[in-house]
């Protein structure tokens, strides 16, 4: 395939794992580019997750602190928020600034419904006020700051706590989706990181999500998802995926092989996608096909995650460009990909420049 009658940019936004200097955060990245544009910033609370040790309950879920740029019409330029793979580097022995808090729960459930009813501008020791007027109980306050809320038969609700070891440090400054050429906005958001000294963290990752509509076709889904399976080896090491990152891997066994089924490929898309479901993708693989899986009416992405960290605007983009060749190839194509990975990356429909770009990456 030399061409691609994908005519437009395919629509994508980015995340970029960043750190601050000590003495900043990631507010200050924040105020500094809305400041830029004529804006304003709006504290929110933004949702995450991290691994637990204690049985029966695999993941922490958290509410961290994030702050949306807005510009002067009240749209998103971008949003910084904390990563909690990003610890490198960090003191964990570091006192909590004034304000800063997380607030933990073990149903993701429970957050929204923070999220919902409590102010992100709040003082740590009465924000979760409003879910304690919901459960018509008191918040309970202990030592260190913290502050838990339990219903009326004592079942945990949530806590708040400060917010401790340099983790206002962390930034992952995430785009809205991008209809065009995001070159210039990207270069800006870069140039404002790099003014203030921010650098890449050791853990750094880009992760770019791609509009899921046209991978929406039960036979486009399988041929892309047996084009990574296949050659997902391949791309890692042509990008360079840093080897530190965190919460990345092939896509499960049982994913591939349900996609790549004739059953699968034989459906229309809403019985795919409920198959695709059933097998239980996780957000945490190099290719995240949780929110094709869900319909997510906010994120209905393919996301890759295999990139490097990066302050290069035109790197980021580059590599963006290789991941939107595969997709637009999967769309496209007539035939599986080929066995072998050199074969089949030269059918992607690259520019003649990328192509001598990744033609040179390949040989180093």
């Amino acid at each position: 395939m030399t061409g691609s009658t994908h005519r437009h940019p395919w629509k994508k936004g980015f995340e970029i794992e960043l750190m601050a200097p000590r003495g900043l955060s990631r507010r200050d990245l924040a105020e500094r580019i809305a400041h830029r544009v004529g804006g304003r910033v709006k504290t929110v609370f933004y949702p995450q997750s991290e691994p637990s040790l204690v049985p029966g309950m695999p993941v922490f879920e958290n509410l961290v602190l994030g702050f949306d740029i807005l510009d002067a019409d009240g749209q998103r330029l971008a949003l910084c928020v904390d990563d909690l793979t990003l610890r490198d580097g960090l003191n964990p022995q570091a006192a909590p600034l004034p304000g800063w808090m997380r607030i933990l729960s073990d149903d993701a459930r429970l957050l929204a419904l923070v999220t919902e009813h409590c102010d992100p501008g709040a003082d740590i020791a009465d924000v979760l006020a409003p879910v304690a007027a919901l459960f018509g109980t008191d918040i309970e306050h202990t030592d260190g700051g913290i502050a838990k809320v339990v219903d009326r038969a004592d079942r945990s609700i949530a806590m708040v706590a400060p917010l401790p070891g340099e983790r206002e440090r962390p930034c992952e400054l995430i785009t809205p989706p991008y209809e065009g050429d995001p070159g210039t906005a990207l270069t800006a958001l870069l140039a404002d990181a790099k003014a203030l000294g921010f650098t890449l963290p050791r853990e750094a990752a880009i992760h770019v999500h791609f509009d899921a509509r046209a991978l929406c076709d039960a036979a486009i889904l399988s041929r892309l998802v047996d084009a990574l399976h296949r050659h997902g080896a391949c791309l890692r090491d042509l990008v360079g995926t840093n080897p530190a990152c965190v919460r990345l891997g092939p896509m499960a066994d049982a994913i591939v092989e349900r996609v790549r089924s004739e059953a699968f490929r034989g459906c229309d898309w809403e019985q795919a996608r409920a198959m695709l479901a059933e097998a239980k993708p996780t957000k945490y693989a190099d290719f995240n096909l949780l929110n094709i899986a869900h319909a997510l009416p906010d994120k209905h992405t393919f996301e890759a995650r295999i990139f490097p960290g990066s302050m290069d605007a035109a790197d980021i983009l580059r590599n963006a460009r290789l991941m939107e060749a595969v997709l637009v190839w999967a769309v496209e194509a007539a035939e599986p990909a080929a066995t072998d990975g050199a074969a089949w990356l030269a059918t992607l429909p690259l520019s003649r420049d990328d192509r001598n770009d990744w033609a040179v990456g390949a040989g180093r």
